[in-house]
Formats: structure tokens, C-alpha cells, sequence
């Protein structure tokens, strides 16, 4: 997998709501294997804005089997990116993009006959509309069923897609608008996608049916809704996948932060078949901030736990994190941590972002 950021070229732009808009990106064919991507990844994007390198994470829309490379971007009050994204974004402009990665993500089957219940709340829906798409498209025996909540029709995302999606597939896709301010004549369909407006939504929609899958992208406090709803339900963890916007968007006392006692430690760091050897003291808040003070050009995003850009494995040595939204179980297992929330526990530590 490259880490290194590519010069790509805007194509278009497409306005979606007020405060939203689809943004097409132009890869050269030499780079298209190397933007290879699965359903529900997402692109790490950097660019300087009034003199500041700014770095985030958005999901790709679009499905691979489309062979495009489309973004969705919502305005967020005082976010930097965004803003910048929607006010001066043009095509002919340029942007320096990492390759896709993320965990979230669907390998279609052909041959799988399965029923996948989606819930994704404003701009959660873009990794989600690429799942639908793809499932849609690629399991042909598949069935697909999406809640999809906002706080009105004039700010649904890809209200176009979404039906063009309900009409191609009328007999397998299933969605359901779930409106927070206002009303479809519905009552079922008016509020929050909470704790007890899934309860009301699975004896209406789904108690009658298998699910083999969930996936959830939005705010924390309706991911651990949703994902406390079904694991009730008998679903596994590993049936129940989800993606945050961002970490601190709710009260986290189900995924709270750990305290960790690091300690003064010699770090040996792989990257891009290099390698550098610095010291790490308790005044470093993370394997990923004493790198970049050692002056390693180590990958990043958020730096909140969230995405999965500073993924590296432990070769030698041991760390915790402080908090984990990205990895998952079997990759903490085979030694992987986020260099962003990773605290070294042993006195020696070899770290690759090269595995």
C-alpha cells in the first residue's frame, strides 16, 4: 500500500444541497491500480490553506465498479477543509490525495444471498452509498435495506442516487428517510434514529427477516445505538460495522479513553523502506507526535483515533492506545496500533508503517 500523496486533478464539482457538494477526482491511468479501492474507503486529502497544511479523511461515493474516484463534502461550522472545499474548490484545481484505505468496506460475493441493513446519518451516507451500489450491482441475489436519517428533505445527500438506486432496484433495495424537523405523515418516520426509534423501526421493517450485516456511519451516539440494538438482537461484533465522522461528537463513556503510563523509550521506525532511530519521553503525547518531532514524514489524518492513516505494526517492543475507533480485533491482535493514540509500555519499541 503507497502512503505518499498524489498531485490529482479536480474534474468537476456537482452541488448537492446548500451545504454540500460531490467532487469528482481525474486520475491518470498510471495511478488507477494504485487508487484501487474497496466499497467504503476513504481518500486522505492535504492541502495548504492560508499558509497551514491541513489534513482530512473523506469516503468515496462512488463504487468501484464505476471506475471513478467521487467524494462527498459537507460544510462544517468552523471546518477548515470543508469550508475551503465548498467555497473554492473548482474544477482545474489540484489536490494532493493519498491512496484509499479504511476498514469499513464490503467485498462483494456474486454467489452470497444475504439481506444488509445500512444506517448512516447526513454525510455518513457517502461510504454507505458506495456499499449499497456495490452490493446492488455486484450480489445480484442480495438485498439491501437503508435508514438513512437527516433533519430534512432539502439536506438528504444524493437524494437523486438514492431513488435512481429504489427504481433500478425496486424488488431489492429498501429506503427509508428518517426525518429529524420534518414530517413525511409518518410518525414512525419522524425524529432521531435513537435507541427507541430502532426498536420501532425493526418491529416495522425488519423483525421478519434475516440480517447478515450491519453498517453504520454517523455520530457515536447512533453508532452505539445501533450497534448495542442488535448485538441485544443475537448479531456478533463482527457483523456489526461502523464509521465514525469524527471522535468527540458525543458523550463516550462506553468507549472511554485509557490512561496510559508510557514511558521513556528508544523507538526504531520503519517507513518507506528507511528507517530512523529517536528517543520518545514522557512528554510526547503519542508514537506519532514524538516521530513527526524526529522528523519523520510518518502518515496521518484526523489524529483522533478515528481513521486508519497512521496505521503501523509493532515488530519488537509494546504500546497501548488510548482510544481505538478504527482497527479492528484480528489487527490488534497481529500487532497493529494508531501511532496517533499509541503509548509505548516497554523501554525498546519497532514500529513499521511498512507492513
Amino acid at each position: 500500500m503507497s502512503l505518499k500523496f498524489h498531485s490529482v486533478l479536480v474534474q468537476s464539482v456537482k452541488p448537492l444541497t446548500e451545504d454540500s457538494a460531490e467532487f469528482t477526482l481525474a486520475l491518470p491511468e498510471d495511478l488507477h491500480d494504485v487508487f484501487g479501492y474497496e466499497a467504503g474507503q476513504y481518500l486522505t486529502i492535504k492541502q495548504e490553506i492560508e499558509g497551514q497544511e491541513i489534513r482530512r479523511s473523506y469516503s468515496l461515493c462512488s463504487a468501484p465498479y464505476e471506475k471513478t474516484w467521487k467524494i462527498g463534502i459537507k460544510r462544517v461550522n468552523a471546518g477548515i477543509f470543508s469550508n475551503y472545499a465548498l467555497d473554492h474548490l473548482r474544477a482545474g484545481d489540484r489536490l494532493e490525495v493519498m491512496p484509499p484505505m479504511g476498514n469499513f468496506r464490503i467485498t462483494p460475493d456474486k454467489s452470497r444471498k444475504s439481506h444488509t441493513v445500512l444506517f448512516a446519518a447526513g454525510s455518513g451516507i457517502t461510504p454507505v452509498l458506495s456499499i449499497a451500489k456495490t452490493l446492488l450491482m455486484e450480489e445480484p441475489l442480495s438485498t439491501v435495506t437503508l435508514f438513512y436519517g437527516n433533519k430534512g428533505f432539502s439536506s438528504i445527500m444524493f437524494l437523486e442516487d438514492l431513488e435512481a438506486l429504489k427504481n433500478q432496484y425496486i424488488t431489492r433495495f429498501r429506503l427509508v428517510h428518517v426525518l429529524s424537523r420534518e414530517s413525511q405523515g409518518i410518525p414512525l418516520q419522524k425524529g432521531r434514529i435513537d435507541a427507541e426509534k430502532l426498536d420501532r423501526l425493526f418491529k416495522a421493517f425488519l423483525a421478519q427477516e434475516p440480517i447478515n450485516d450491519v453498517y453504520v456511519c454517523g455520530p457515536e451516539a447512533m453508532i452505539l445505538s445501533v450497534k448495542n440494538f442488535f448485538e441485544a438482537r443475537g448479531l456478533e461484533r463482527n457483523q456489526i460495522h461502523f464509521e465514525l465522522f469524527h471522535s468527540g461528537l458525543a458523550d463516550s463513556k462506553n468507549l472511554e479513553e485509557k490512561i496510559i503510563e508510557g514511558v521513556t523509550c528508544e523507538v526504531h521506525l520503519v517507513l518507506d523502506e528507511d528507517a530512523i532511530t529517536f528517543e520518545m519521553t514522557r512528554e510526547d503525547e503519542n508514537l506519532l507526535a514524538a516521530a513527526q518531532r524526529a522528523g519523520a514524514d510518518v502518515p496521518f489524518a484526523c489524529k483522533g483515533g478515528v481513521c486508519c492513516t497512521c496505521k503501523a505494526k509493532i515488530l519488537e517492543g509494546t504500546a497501548e492506545m488510548r482510544v481505538n475507533y478504527a482497527l479492528e480485533p484480528e489487527e490488534i491482535n497481529q500487532g497493529y496500533v494508531l501511532t496517533c493514540q499509541a503509548i509505548p509500555t516497554s523501554s525498546k519499541i519497532t514500529v513499521s508503517f511498512d507492513e
